[in-house]
Parts: structure tokens; C-alpha cells; sequence
């Protein structure tokens, strides 16, 4: 916390063209997925989300899975296409995942997002994995399931250990005939996630991955959700890599087109497949930049 107030003080990402995009670098953006936080803000986020936009809902270690259902069911009445965070740490045992798959399989959702999760007296789970095939053998119905992928690392996991659980996750999925769709945790750095891409191609991950790329949000909306939610690991990255906190907020703001840019030329050769946005609830912002980018003539 104290690193964050320190440091945040110009505002990140005010939308602004960084340079002309590419062809790649548009449809990772038509493929784009708006992350919301379950937070008193989310009544306006939702009213700003492109019409049938793809948005992921996360789930709150204070508010929990009940209301990540609730949220789902609000978007999907409205007409977007949901995928709801089931995190592991919070589901109270085997009945619960099947209780899950059961709701899911109700309400025809076809895509799940799983991810260990942050709760730190799990009531039955420790890892994402062995919930996945818990969730996976109660037949939820889904056509897909993603998982987080760590190109920079984990304050917690070790690399090894974050190389063979996506590794064994591939597996799994595999083994159910269900497709995987991996997506990164916040990285500024492109070289390190290119490179972290490669190798994991290199080693036979063949699971498509969604870029996690900040959205357009500004230095108060960042410390009030951020901070208070620790979405993902995307705090605890900027509260321990100072040296991509200060390109972030560099003097007139962070703009993610050019990270994208350097991803997108490699996209089609690695199979990135689209982008999962850390709207931080700014998604009327988020969806002006991604229109620019849409809007430009390549």
C-alpha cells in the first residue's frame, strides 16, 4: 500500500493514441473481454459495457462466489455473454463445485473462468486443479474453461511449480474434451512475455491465450478498486516490480496501445487470441480506447 501511494501520482492511461495499430493488434481487440469487479461502481460499468460485450465477472474474497452469480445473471438478462471467476479457494468442497456446475449448466453459460484464488483459510481447496476436476465431473456443460497464466511471475508460486500447474491444467481439460483458454496476469514488460510464450509453446502448451492487458483507468479508481480488491495479482505485481509501476505511470499517462502492438506481431505465431481487459470498472474508458483502435485505417 505504501509503495502504491508513493508512487501513484500522474494518471494511468488516458486513452491517447500511442502510433498506428495493426491488423493484428485489431482483432485481439475485437476478441476483448471487460473484466468488472463486483463494487458499487459496477451499476455504471455495466451501463457503459458495449452492446453484447464478452465480460468476465470476477470473484471477491469479501463478497464472494453467491455474488459473482448474481452479477452473471444481471449481464446475461441484459444480453452480454458472461464468464463468471469461480475461485477455488472459496468453494466449500465437492457438493459446492457440483452445486456450481449444475447452475452453470442451468443458465447455459458455456465459458468458466477458475483460478486459485486469494481466501487465505480455504475451506476445502488449496488449488485451482483439483476443483477444476471436481467442477469438470459434475458435467457443468461447458465448452470452455480458462485459467491464469503468469508471465512475470507469482509473489507466492514458484515458476516451476506455475510451468507445470498450466501444464497439468492443458491436461485436464483435454481429458474432459474441453476447450482451455489461458489468460496472463498484468505484465508490462512484452520481450519478458514473449519470451515466456515461446518457451511455453516450445515445451507443447498449445492452449490459446488472451493477453491481460490494463484497461484505461486513472490513479483514483486504480487505488480504490485495486487496493481494496487485490484483483488477481495485478497489485501485488505493481506493489513488487517498481521498474513497470513507473512506466505505468509515466508523465501523461499509460496507454496500452503499444505493449499490444509488440504482442499482436507475434499473435498469430504464439495464438493469442484476444484480450482479457483490467477494467477496474472504467469500462466506458476502456471501450472508448478500444473503438479508436478499431476505427484506425491499416
Amino acid at each position: 500500500m505504501s509503495i502504491l501511494s508513493s508512487l501513484l501520482k500522474p494518471l494511468i492511461g488516458g486513452g491517447k493514441s500511442d502510433g498506428k495499430t495493426t491488423a493484428s493488434a485489431q482483432r485481439l481487440v475485437r476478441n476483448m473481454r471487460y473484466e468488472l469487479v463486483p463494487l458499487k461502481s459496477l451499476d455504471q460499468a455495466i451501463t457503459d459495457l458495449p452492446k453484447g460485450a464478452s465480460v468476465s465477472v470476477t470473484c471477491s474474497p469479501a463478497k464472494g462466489i453467491a455474488v459473482t452469480q448474481e452479477l452473471c445473471e444481471q449481464l446475461l438478462v441484459k444480453g452480454h455473454n458472461v464468464v463468471p471467476h469461480f475461485a477455488a479457494r472459496l468453494v466449500e468442497g465437492p457438493e459446492h463445485a457440483a452445486k456450481l456446475a449444475a447452475w452453470v449448466r442451468e443458465k447455459g453459460i458455456k465459458e468458466v473462468f477458475i483460478i486459485g484464488g486469494d481466501a487465505e483459510v480455504p475451506p476445502h481447496y488449496q488449488f485451482a486443479l483439483p476443483f477444476m476436476k471436481d467442477f469438470l465431473s459434475s458435467n457443468p456443460g461447458v465448452e470452455t474453461i480458462g485459467f491464469g497464466a503468469y508471465p512475470d511471475g507469482h509473489s507466492t508460486i514458484s515458476n516451476t511449480d506455475l510451468h507445470n500447474s498450466v501444464i497439468e491444467k492443458e491436461a485436464l481439460l483435454k481429458s474432459f474434451g474441453v476447450k482451455g483458454l489461458a489468460s496472463t496476469q498484468m505484465c508490462f514488460d512484452a520481450p519478458k512475455i514473449l519470451a515466456w510464450l515461446k518457451d511455453l509453446r516450445a515445451k507443447g502448451f498449445t492452449t490459446p491465450i488472451n493477453l491481460g492487458l490494463p484497461g484505461v483507468v486513472d490513479r483514483t479508481r486504480l487505488m480504490s478498486v485495486g487496493v481494496r480488491t487485490g484483483v488477481g495479482q495485478s497489485l501485488r505485481y505493481l506493489k513488487k516490480n517498481k521498474a513497470s509501476l513507473t512506466l505505468m505511470i509515466a508523465p501523461g499517462g499509460y496507454d496500452p496501445t503499444k505493449l499490444l502492438n509488440d504482442i499482436a506481431v507475434k499473435a498469430d505465431e504464439l495464438n493469442v487470441s484476444g484480450i482479457h481487459s483490467f477494467t477496474f470498472n472504467a469500462t466506458a474508458d476502456t471501450a472508448k480506447w478500444a473503438n479508436a483502435i478499431l476505427d484506425q485505417q491499416v
